[in-house]
């Protein structure tokens, strides 16, 4: 269930946040103001504000029956980044507009193009909130529980690949809590809370640091 959980993480950020950086780099950077942005801007609010049994529904139809995936860590994986992407794309948009515009200027009057701006000095001072961005989405990737059951399943086994059902930390809890059959069910269910919690922790700590090393390197370049 651990396994599971680290891999419904895992496959959810790297399909939603390169789609959510880039997205919050085009409205931020490129894009004006035209109807269309605007409609665009609207959309994204919209689906943050989706519940998230809608998304398990739509991620049953599109990816766990027409596409073929059946329940298995990809199908969840999919959904639940169409799920986080509104979170990453405002939190890392909002973190972009906080870069003052001094900053682009400058490397522009240097001679840099503005997408070596934009890669070089833009993004390394939005870093901060980025990462907080992604701590957002893993944190409801870890808690959601109505769209994960619907598309990764309740198979309590060890996934050999993601294309593979399981059953996360979050869904092993709510079977616990409200199947539980034997007095020692709650105490297990507790402990799971604990580990839950545990892996959450150590996720949000090694992303840290992994952005932290990204920027510095970043920064000598």
């Amino acid at each position: 269930m651990v396994i599971t959980t680290v891999y419904v993480v895992i496959v959810s950020i790297c399909i939603a946040l390169p789609i959510g950086i880039m997205s919050a780099i085009f409205l931020n950077e490129y894009s004006g103001n035209s109807p269309v942005i605007r409609l665009l801007r609207l959309a994204i609010e919209t689906l943050a504000g989706i519940p998230s049994i809608i998304y398990g529904l739509f991620g049953l139809l599109v990816f766990c029956r027409i596409l073929g995936f059946g329940q298995s860590i990809i199908a969840g994986g999919f959904t639940l980044s169409i799920m986080i992407l509104p979170v990453i794309i405002r939190t890392t948009e909002e973190s972009l507009k906080s870069i003052p515009d001094s900053f682009r200027e400058a490397s522009l009057s240097l001679g840099a193009t503005k997408f070596q701006t934009i890669l070089f000095v833009v993004l390394p001072s939005a870093l901060p909130g980025i990462v907080t961005s992604v701590i957002l989405a893993i944190g409801r990737v870890i808690g959601e529980s109505a769209p994960v059951l619907l598309t990764v399943g309740l198979t309590r086994n060890m996934p050999r690949s993601i294309f593979e059902s399981g059953r996360t930390l979050t869904i092993h809890l709510y079977y616990l809590t409200n199947e539980a059959v034997r007095p020692e069910d709650f105490g297990i269910a507790f402990a799971t809370a604990a580990v839950l919690v545990i892996l959450v922790v150590i996720i949000n700590t090694v992303t840290k640091i992994i952005t932290g090393r990204f920027r510095k390197s970043v920064g000598d370049i």
